[in-house]
């Protein structure tokens, strides 16, 4: 499919580049000849308009020019590919999110917990009346949402757009790369179709429970091989001896349920919360850019090796886990995204593991025990006709479903409560999740969040 026009929600982002330079570098696999990026602060916006440019003067061949706007049915109308990659609220936002759940002695984090729960409740109208446009505007384009909390957000897109939007994450399917590697096998096998996975769950609650090769599952072997987890940073983070007890290797942010206590006094101990950190952060980036738009590449390259460098670092500095190894720098979400939009428009077949409902080849439930239009984290072939779920080879453990379960309980209660402004379903909501040990504390994040 040629002359592709791809609009990127929250086009003033700070990943955008790495998306927009891994479009440029897949024009041979499907050819984007324009990018618009949407966003509602225009001076973000032009910084970034400003290192994508920068970044395609230095390109070795031809890029997609770029468009920016403040205005959703502008970006949406004849877009081929919605990326929705927003942040209701900007980084202050999160870092709200993750003080009210600290101040409560509870985890404060992005997306898990009552902090993803809050997310959720300022991000589902939004994301509502975006999809609803998209319906409405661009119906026959594909929605690849990258946005936080991703199966609550997902979840609620599906109302307007059904199986034209799924979502993306490069946890999972990082996690299958590097036991591929450990298993000495290439890390695109399973792409490829070579190795059959195991994996299933929710958005950053789930477990790889298998690999299968030439008929024989692979992974009991490499979790009594200490050598082997020693180099999976999975095992490093949450030790050997858990994951053998667990029978599978588990998503990284399980350590915040594995290991909450760790994690909340982790993240206390700290001067700043993550979310602080970034806030600075960018904030300096996006004041330096503005200042110096001729060096806007440079402050990005300089600021983003720095974000990366120092992702979970709290997290690993408490499991005495070590330094990130240096293949799983540079989150590869845009890559995945990439690998999507080439299936989806460019007559490529792939293997991923994406955010879908829960519906199997034959109409039953993949995740038995969740409702079929519920969103989970699965295995998928995707072609031109969409992401097709894999049939999964067995039920997910007793333990492991019954977290499952309640966490998407709590992910539906919010998605209501965020629809009719509930404060009573968003107590509901924070007060049933396994992170929250108290309908009392549950009420006061209430009144703090709403």
């Amino acid at each position: 499919m040629g002359h592709v026009i791809l609009t990127i929600l929250g086009g003033g982002g700070f990943r955008v580049p790495l998306v927009y330079e891994a479009v440029a570098a897949a024009r041979e696999r499907v050819a984007v000849d324009e990018v618009v990026l949407l966003d509602d602060d225009p001076a973000r916006l032009r910084v970034m308009a400003g290192v994508l440019e920068q970044a395609g003067a230095g390109a070795a061949g031809p890029v997609p020019r770029v468009r920016a706007t403040t205005e959703l049915d502008d970006a949406v109308t004849g877009a081929d590919v919605i990326f929705s990659a927003i942040r209701v609220g900007g980084t202050a936002g999160r870092t709200r999110d993750e003080r009210v759940a600290l101040g409560e002695g509870l985890l404060g984090q992005e997306t898990v917990g009552p902090g993803g729960l809050a997310y959720a409740l300022r991000t589902v109208p939004e994301v509502d009346r975006i999809a609803a446009r998209i319906a409405e505007l661009a119906p026959g384009a594909w929605t690849i949402s990258f946005t936080n909390p991703a199966s609550i957000v997902t979840e609620a897109m599906r109302t307007w757009l059904g199986g034209r939007v799924v979502g993306i994450c490069d946890t999972p399917i990082s996690l299958v790369r590097r036991t591929l590697r450990a298993l000495g096998l290439p890390a695109q096998a399973f792409d490829r179709g070579d190795v059959e996975i195991d994996y299933a769950g929710l958005n950053h609650l789930g477990w790889l429970r298998g690999v299968r090769a030439g008929g024989e599952d692979l992974l009991p072997g490499l979790l009594a091989d200490d050598a082997a987890l020693a180099g999976l940073e999975e095992a490093r983070l949450m030790g050997a001896d858990w994951v053998r007890a667990l029978g599978a290797l588990p998503n990284e942010y399980l350590y915040y349920y594995d290991f909450t206590r760790e994690a909340v006094a982790g993240i206390a101990s700290r001067g700043s919360t993550r979310g602080e950190f970034l806030l600075a952060q960018q904030g300096a980036f996006y004041e330096a850019a503005a200042a110096r738009p001729d060096r806007a590449l440079e402050l990005w390259r300089a600021t983003l090796a720095e974000r990366e460098a120092t992702y979970m670092a709290t997290e690993r500095e408490a499991q005495q886990a070590g330094e990130r190894a240096e293949e799983d720098l540079g989150g590869g979400y845009h890559e995945v995204a990439v690998d999507l939009m080439a299936a989806l428009l460019g007559g490529e077949e792939h293997r991923m593991i994406l955010d879908v409902a829960n519906t199997g080849p034959d109409g039953a439930p993949l995740v038995a025990g969740l409702p079929g239009d519920a969103v989970v984290e699965v295995p998928v072939r995707v072609d031109s006709d969409g992401a097709h779920p894999l049939p999964l080879r067995r039920p997910l453990e007793p333990a492991m479903l019954a977290r499952v379960q309640a966490v998407k309980a709590c992910e539906r209660l919010a998605i209501d409560a965020a629809r009719t402004r509930s404060r009573e379903t968003a107590w509901l909501a924070l007060a049933m999740h396994p992170l929250v040990d108290s309908a009392a504390v549950a009420r006061r994040l209430v009144d703090a969040y709403l």
